[in-house]
C-alpha cells in the first residue's frame, strides 16, 4: 500500500507547494513594496565605514575624537555598531546609489529634514532606559526637540555629553534666555559660577515632576542641598511648608536670599498690616511705630485705621528696628522653630 500511493502523494505536495508558493511571492513582493514606500531606506543594506569615508573625510576626522568613535571601533557589540556610521545613520547602499536623495539616510541637521521622531529612534536604540526613561511625552520632546538641538555626537565640543556647547549651562542657555537673565540678577544660584549646572535641578531628558525636575516636588528638591530646612519642626511656617518659591525666586533675584521681593514688603503680602498688629513688646502702637517709630504710619493711627503697605515698604528704612534683615530681625527662625517658646518664630 506504501508503495501504491508514495509517488501520487508526492506529486500532490509538490502541487500544493508551488501553489502555496504562486500566492506567497506575490504577497510578499506587495508586502515589500509597502514597506518601502512606508520607510524608503527599508530595502538599503550595510556599506561599511570605509565607504562611507570616501566622501565624508572631514566628518571622518572630527568624529575619531569622541565617545561612539572610540566605542564603536574598539569595542563593537554588534554588527549594527561595526558599522560605525550606519549604526545612527542607517543603512547606506541606497545613498551611496542616490547621495541627492535626502529619504535614502537619516540625517541630524536641520537642513537634512529627516523628522524628529525617526532621528530620536535612531539615538534610543542604545540610549534608553534610565534617565531618558520619561522622553516620550517630556516637554523637550512634544516642543519637538531633537537630541541633536543640544548634542553633536560628530565633535568634541564639551567635556563630557557630547554637547553642542563648551557646558551644560551653555547648551541650556541656547534656549533659555530667560533663565540666563535671572542668573545675571544680583542674588543668584552659583550657575555662572561654576558651582552647580542645570541639570543639578532639572533632567532635560524628562521627569515625572514639572518643569522636568529631578524630585517629585519643588520642596523635596530644595531639601536636597537645604536639609536643615526640611523639619520637622514644633512650629511650622505655613507658606515655607506649602512652597519654597512662595518667598523665593528659583534662578535669580535683585532681592537677598532670592526673595521674590524685598522684606518687609515680602512679609506683609501675608501678614495685613490692617488693625494692630500685636507687637505689644513696642508698646500698645500698631505696626507703624514698629516700622516707622511713628503712629501714623501706613496710614494708620494707634486705633488701627486702614493700612497702605506700598508705604509700609517706603518707610521701613526710616526705622532702627528694620534694618539688617527687616522682620527677621526678630523672627530670625522663620523657616521653623523646634524651641518651645518659638511660637513666633523668634528663636
Amino acid at each position: 500500500m506504501a508503495k501504491k500511493y508514495s509517488i501520487p502523494l508526492r506529486r500532490w505536495c509538490l502541487v500544493a507547494g508551488l501553489a502555496l508558493l504562486s500566492g506567497f511571492l506575490p504577497a510578499r513582493a506587495a508586502t515589500a513594496a509597502t514597506d518601502a514606500a512606508a520607510d524608503p531606506m527599508a530595502n538599503a543594506r550595510m556599506v561599511g565605514e570605509k565607504r562611507c569615508v570616501t566622501c565624508h573625510d572631514t566628518e571622518k576626522n572630527l568624529f575619531g575624537h569622541t565617545q561612539h568613535a572610540k566605542v564603536f571601533r574598539e569595542n563593537p557589540r554588534n554588527d549594527t555598531e561595526k558599522s560605525v556610521c550606519e549604526a545612527c545613520h542607517g543603512n547606506g547602499s541606497l545613498h551611496v546609489l542616490n547621495a541627492t536623495d535626502k529619504n535614502l539616510i537619516v540625517g541630524f541637521s536641520k537642513e537634512w529634514n529627516t523628522p524628529i521622531e525617526k532621528q530620536t529612534a535612531q539615538c534610543l536604540n542604545c540610549h534608553t532606559g534610565g534617565q531618558r526613561i520619561n522622553w516620550p511625552g517630556s516637554a523637550h520632546a512634544s516642543n519637538k526637540l531633537g537630541c541633536s538641538d543640544c548634542h553633536n555626537p560628530m565633535a568634541r565640543f564639551s567635556s563630557n555629553g557630547l554637547l553642542k556647547k563648551a557646558g551644560i549651562t551653555e547648551t541650556c542657555q541656547t534656549c533659555h534666555q530667560q533663565q540666563r537673565a535671572e542668573f545675571r540678577k544680583k542674588s543668584h544660584m552659583p550657575v555662572p559660577e561654576g558651582k552647580m549646572t542645570c541639570v543639578d535641578c532639572h533632567n532635560p531628558h524628562g521627569s515625572t515632576a514639572k518643569k522636568l525636575l529631578k524630585a517629585d516636588s519643588i520642596n523635596d528638591l530644595c531639601y536636597t542641598c537645604h536639609a536643615e530646612k526640611r523639619g520637622p519642626f514644633l512650629w511650622e511656617h505655613a507658606p515655607v511648608r506649602e512652597n519654597c518659591m512662595n518667598c523665593h525666586a528659583a534662578h535669580g533675584s535683585n532681592a537677598d536670599k532670592l526673595l521674590v521681593q524685598t522684606r518687609p514688603a515680602l512679609c506683609a503680602g501675608c501678614h495685613s498690616t490692617t488693625g494692630t498688629m500685636g507687637h505689644a513688646v513696642f508698646g500698645n502702637n500698631t505696626l507703624g511705630t514698629v516700622v516707622n517709630g511713628d503712629s501714623t504710619s501706613f496710614g494708620q493711627t494707634n486705633t488701627g485705621l486702614q493700612a497702605n503697605t506700598a508705604a509700609a515698604a517706603t518707610a521701613a528704612l526710616a526705622s532702627k528696628r528694620m534694618t539688617g534683615r527687616s522682620c527677621q530681625n526678630c523672627h530670625s527662625t522663620i523657616h521653623g522653630s523646634n524651641s518651645p517658646s518659638g511660637a513666633r518664630f523668634q528663636r
